[in-house]
């Protein structure tokens, strides 16, 4: 009795049984392949192929860069140190780096860089576009990561004048004119566009002119020649140093004027409507190399018979307006995807139109707007390299130019490529991770 009673007790767990490890094809490396190379029969298929047509491309192309001859002064040792195998020759980078980098007229070793900074930078001189460049990074990283101080932002403010300074060189009265310029215009601006935008606007114009007008007038003549860094004209500007500066100040220019096209696309006035939508679908419906074609030839005519403008300038102008009718688009997209109510929401504050469009609709059109802002910027990257066909040496330009005419390496034409091909990726790449950073950092799916 006692025994059918012990039995007929129900059995209580006091203790979990221990984990059992998952199955070794649910782990791992052989999980990730089988989720994402070879989950079906057609990506298995696929993934064979594809791992058959890099296998050929690897085999074809690795013992020419393992066999790469890094030390010789010409193509012809260097097919002398190959002996009749295959090899890159890519002793070209080596020594023709400074003309891939500065072009080829750029000031190298100078009296300024044992004076100044003992030619700590670089061997060979080239410190003012490496400062320049890194003094960019450091002005730009306020405007890119939003947690950083704020007041970082002075100095984002000074950088183009400082950068103008060590690049071309010459006097420094010249830049700091400039700066003060548009010190006075901000000031204009804020003092008197809070009644009316357009009375601070054109004040701000005229008070900007007015410094420079005054300002260049009180430059004593021979500044240049006696100035601090020697002064360096734009034609001697050249290779990846041109593409890097081409690319980050028109992108620049071009984004706030794109705003405002923009915005002028959409305004109500008749004329204003008109005249930037004649513009935009102008220049949309022109090859970039056609502008770039009049800034070298025409342009120059519809200034001042006096003035002589600088080819670089000139060049800028045609990039900006090219690249801003674009931004002009995709940021009209954004606001045109913005609900009706935003904006009723901002008549319902009592604000007006500056201030609705600073504090509410333009915050959310340029954050949907972010994938395509990035997308001409990487184009617009990229066709730097066209000023080339207009005598500007770039990094193509130096390459099809000085140095495959040169008779010690014409005929390289894949190192040489290679190597720009790559320079550009890195630019490109890291401005598109940055872009897919920014997304995910301001939610831009949940608005």
């Amino acid at each position: 009795m006692a025994d059918q009673t012990t039995n007929s007790i129900a059995f209580v767990a006091d203790g979990n049984i221990p984990e059992s490890p998952p199955p070794a094809t649910e782990t791992g490396v052989v999980k990730w392949l089988r989720d994402n190379l070879f989950s079906n029969v057609t990506n298995s298929v696929l993934t064979i192929v594809s791992l058959y047509v890099i296998y050929l491309l690897l085999a074809s192309t690795m013992p020419w860069m393992l066999n790469g001859v890094w030390n010789a002064s010409s193509l012809a040792e260097c097919r002398e140190i190959l002996a009749g195998k295959s090899g890159a020759c890519f002793a070209v980078l080596t020594e023709r780096w400074h003309q891939l980098l500065y072009g080829f007229k750029y000031p190298q070793a100078t009296e300024e860089s044992a004076r100044i900074l003992g030619g700590l930078l670089t061997a060979e001189g080239y410190w003012r576009p490496n400062l320049a460049f890194l003094l960019l990074i450091v002005a730009i990283a306020p405007v890119l990561f939003f947690d950083l101080p704020r007041k970082l932002l002075l100095f984002t403010a000074v950088y183009p004048f400082l950068a103008f300074w060590l690049i071309w060189g010459g006097t420094i009265l010249a830049p700091l004119v400039a700066l003060i310029g548009f010190v006075a215009a901000a000031y204009v601006f804020q003092t008197f566009g809070r009644g009316s935008f357009a009375v601070g606007f054109f004040g701000a114009v005229a008070a900007a002119f007015a410094v420079w007008i005054i300002g260049g007038a009180l430059i004593p003549e021979g500044a240049s020649e006696n100035a601090m860094l020697t002064a360096v004209p734009s034609r001697d500007l050249g290779g990846y140093m041109l593409n890097m500066m081409l690319g980050v100040t028109c992108v620049s220019l071009s984004l706030p004027l794109g705003i405002v096209l923009a915005l002028g696309r959409q305004s109500s006035m008749p004329l204003i409507k008109w005249i930037c939508v004649i513009f935009i679908e102008f220049v949309r419906g022109v090859p970039l190399i056609t502008l770039l074609f009049v800034a070298s030839v025409m342009l120059a005519y519809f200034f001042p018979p006096e003035s002589t403008v600088d080819l670089f300038l000139r060049v800028v102008i045609m990039i900006t307006m090219f690249s801003a009718a674009y931004i002009a688009e995709v940021i009209r997209g954004g606001l045109a995807a913005l609900p009706r109510g935003q904006y009723e929401a901002a008549d319902s504050l009592g604000l007006d139109y500056p201030q609705a469009m600073r504090l509410i609709i333009l915050p959310q059109a340029m954050k949907i707007s972010i994938p395509g802002i990035v997308n001409v910027a990487v184009g617009l990257f990229k066709d730097t390299t066209l000023v080339s066909v207009i005598s500007m040496f770039d990094l193509v330009g130096m390459i099809r130019g000085p140095i495959l005419a040169s008779t010690e390496w014409n005929g390289v034409y894949w190192e040489l490529l290679g190597f720009a091909a790559l320079v550009f990726f890195v630019v490109c790449y890291g401005i598109s991770q940055y872009s897919q950073w920014l997304e995910r950092r301001l939610a831009t799916d949940h608005r």
